[in-house]
């Protein structure tokens, strides 16, 4: 099966930070401010995106790693915005370079890998 994919390929997931996304909401920490795994997810949604503007119908993306350094709190009520790139394709495997930025700058950055899957077999 081809897929569509190439490095260099980029996509940005937005969010506002509310109450639910705080580190006290989470579990992770006791402060309210973005927790580390909400930063996570929204690059994984990032590069799941990337993945999938790539992928015929049928197929997806799970995560199998991630390499994250979370740099700068960021308080409820601001945007952030994480940018995936995907920077290497072996075969099903896609390595992506991930950031996120608040309004005031960098917060986290860091790499994450995904694996291509058919959803049937894989479900």
């Amino acid at each position: 099966m081809e897929f569509d994919l190439r490095e260099g390929m980029k996509y940005t997931a937005t969010k506002t930070v509310t109450a639910d996304d705080t580190a006290s909401k989470y579990g992770s920490g006791l402060v309210e401010v973005f927790a580390t795994p909400a930063m996570i997810a929204l690059m994984e949604n990032a590069a799941m995106n990337v993945a999938l503007d790539g992928l015929p119908e049928g197929f997806n993306t799970v995560g199998t790693s991630v390499n994250i350094r979370h740099v700068k709190a960021t308080p409820i009520g601001q945007v952030v915005k994480s940018t995936a790139k995907l920077v290497k394709i072996d075969g099903k495997k896609l390595e992506f370079e991930v950031e996120a930025f608040d309004e005031i700058g960098k917060i986290g950055f860091g790499t994450h890998g995904r694996y291509i899957i058919e959803t049937a077999k894989f479900v």
